[in-house]
C-alpha cells in the first residue's frame, strides 16, 4: 500500500472549517422536528424539489450553517451498528453533559451510558436520531 505525504506536496489543501453535513432521512417531518424542536437547529431554508419528490432543509446551529436534511422517496438503509464502514457518527460539543442528558431524557430520547474519553478524560454519550444515526454529545 502506498501512502501520500501531503507535507511534500506542491500545494496543500487548506480546509478552513466543516461546511456542512448531509443527512438523508426516512421520515422528513419526524427528522425535521427532531433536529429543530429537540436539538435546537434553526431553519435557514426549506425547499421542495418537485422533480426529485424531495425536501432539502438547511439547518444552522448558533448562526452557523451545519446540516442539510434531505428526503427522498424510499432511500436504501445504511447500516450503522454494529460498526460499519463510512461515517461513524456526528459529534456535538456541549458545556454541561449532565444538563444535556437531563434535557434529552425529558424529551423521551434514550441516552446511552456516559463514557470517559481515555485520552482527554472528557465525558461523552450517544443518542440516535429518528433514522438511528448515532449522535455524540461530548463535554467541552
Amino acid at each position: 500500500m502506498r501512502f501520500i505525504s501531503f507535507s511534500n506536496a506542491r500545494s496543500i489543501v487548506k480546509i478552513e472549517k466543516l461546511h456542512h453535513i448531509a443527512i438523508i432521512c426516512s421520515d422528513y417531518r419526524k427528522s425535521k422536528m427532531f433536529y429543530t424542536d429537540i436539538l435546537g437547529f434553526t431553519i435557514d431554508k426549506e425547499i421542495y424539489r418537485e422533480e426529485r419528490q424531495s425536501y432539502k432543509l438547511d439547518l444552522s446551529l448558533n448562526g452557523h450553517y451545519l446540516i442539510e436534511l434531505f428526503s427522498f422517496p424510499n432511500p436504501p438503509l445504511r447500516p450503522s451498528r454494529p460498526e460499519a464502514r463510512g461515517l461513524r457518527h456526528i459529534a456535538f460539543g456541549v458545556r454541561d453533559l449532565t444538563a444535556t442528558i437531563a434535557y434529552l431524557e425529558a424529551k423521551d430520547i434514550p441516552v446511552e451510558e456516559v463514557r470517559v474519553d481515555e485520552f482527554t478524560n472528557k465525558q461523552f454519550t450517544f443518542i440516535a436520531d429518528p433514522d438511528n444515526l448515532p449522535i455524540e454529545f461530548y463535554e467541552l
